[in-house]
């Protein structure tokens, strides 16, 4: 299988590169390129060509655009307040990500976790305090959206300097 020239791919957008293999063969196919090393499994139905993969850092943030194309996520809660400094403590390979479909963590092995929090926010009740962070391709949450999804959320607030808020 040649080297895809993609960061990484979902399995549906992988199967039909080759719609004249059967499924079983397909897997197989698969299967052989990820342990060749060509291309490496991310999560569930993700897949990654490390040679052409952003930044480590990024990795996640481009696997919730693609995991969650349909539904509404931002950045948000720990992942935001640690970037812009009103938590001390940096989650290191975590990324908390609050989305319109429902809650759930997925393993990106060696890359990290996703953790998705459900809300029920609209986009456009909060479209004022969100922001779009290019590199890492999805809506970014600013610092008093992101308190208040902490305590929404009803998540640890005690790292949380709240004297400039």
């Amino acid at each position: 299988m040649p080297i895809l020239n993609v960061i990484s791919l979902p399995f549906r957008g992988l199967r039909a590169l080759f719609p004249e293999l059967s499924n079983a063969t397909f897997k197989t196919l698969l299967s052989r390129t990820a342990c060749s090393r060509y291309l490496d499994r991310l999560c569930r139905g993700l897949y990654i060509c490390k040679r052409a993969a952003p930044p480590n850092r990024l990795v996640l943030f481009h696997a919730v655009a693609l995991l969650r194309a349909d539904e509404f996520n931002y950045i948000s809660l720990e992942t935001t307040l640690s970037e812009e400094g009103v938590i001390s403590q940096i989650p290191t390979n975590w990324i908390s990500i609050m989305s319109s479909g429902r809650s759930n963590v997925v393993s990106c092995g060696i890359f990290g976790t996703i953790e998705f929090i459900h809300t029920c926010q609209k986009p456009v009740r909060i479209r004022e305090q969100l922001y779009y962070d290019e590199k890492c391709r999805l809506w970014r949450a600013t610092i008093p959206l992101a308190l208040r999804d902490m305590r929404a959320t009803h998540r640890n607030c005690d790292l949380i300097d709240w004297d400039p808020y």
